[in-house]
């Protein structure tokens, strides 16, 4: 990523995260996303109690701090340092012992061979330039113990949720967007991690509910009723690759 890219979002996230972003997050429809999602990444990765976890932009650890109890470590990183002082505080005032944040650049950030059994990006990778992609992938290969996995979940490039954004709530879009960040191809990400050696699987996630917790994040009826919907509609093959985000699945060889 060019520095003035790394700046603005740098920019963009100690803004959203020294102000708005704590509110938001912490509103109904969007922890029962959140909820949602650490059981999907639970069933997907079938993490074990004994797992050490290692999440990438993890923000203000919201999810990090749900599925900490089901894990035995977890660490998170991110380059806010809003976001890391905010996600330290939280974890300190839920009394987790087994869970600690740091403020890390990908660029930089460093961790010895096979440290982690689970690796995580959940909304990360499409804030990344194609060769910051090409030397994520290589890094997690190394961070990964055999058997560990990578779980990623971004907006896919064929939404259609965010072509009716654009249209219909560009000011929203431009508050929880930043300039830099894009939408992508699921099954170039899929070819990205499958080179570096890794049994990979892609999944639809859903089509409305997480755009409605982001719309509506006062309505967790809406996003359960929703998510309902979306169960059926990521199954349907003629629609599906309509869908909104999507999950990656990456799997190192070995035990």
């Amino acid at each position: 990523m060019p520095d003035d890219a790394r700046q603005r979002e740098l920019a963009h996230h100690e803004a959203l995260y020294s102000g708005c972003a704590q509110d938001h997050f912490a509103r109904p429809a969007v922890r029962v996303f959140r909820l949602h999602l650490v059981k999907r990444i639970l069933q997907r990765t079938g993490l074990a109690k004994t797992a050490r976890v290692l999440s990438l932009g993890c923000g203000l650890g919201d999810l990090e701090l749900l599925l900490a109890p089901s894990v035995a470590h977890l660490s998170g990183v991110d380059f806010s340092p809003a976001a890391i002082r905010q996600a330290q505080q939280d974890a300190a005032r839920a009394g987790l012992v087994n869970a600690e944040f740091v403020e890390g650049d990908l660029e930089t950030v460093r961790f010895p061979a096979a440290s982690f059994d689970a690796v995580l990006a959940i909304f990360l990778l499409h804030h990344l330039s194609d060769d910051q992609l090409e030397r994520l992938a290589a890094s997690v290969q190394t961070w990964l113990a055999p058997g560990g996995v990578f779980y990623s979940l971004d907006p896919s490039r064929r939404r259609l949720s965010g072509a009716l954004g654009r249209l219909l709530v560009p000011n929203l879009l431009r508050k929880y967007q930043t300039p830099d960040e894009r939408e992508l191809e699921p099954a170039t990400i899929q070819a990205l991690f499958a080179a570096q050696g890794f049994q990979t699987q892609v999944h639809m996630y859903d089509f409305l509910s997480t755009p409605l917790a982001g719309l509506f994040p006062g309505a967790h009826w809406l996003y359960r009723a929703a998510r309902l919907l979306d169960e059926a509609l990521v199954r349907a093959p003629l629609l599906s690759r309509w869908g909104s985000n999507f999950e990656l699945l990456a799997r190192r060889a070995g035990r």
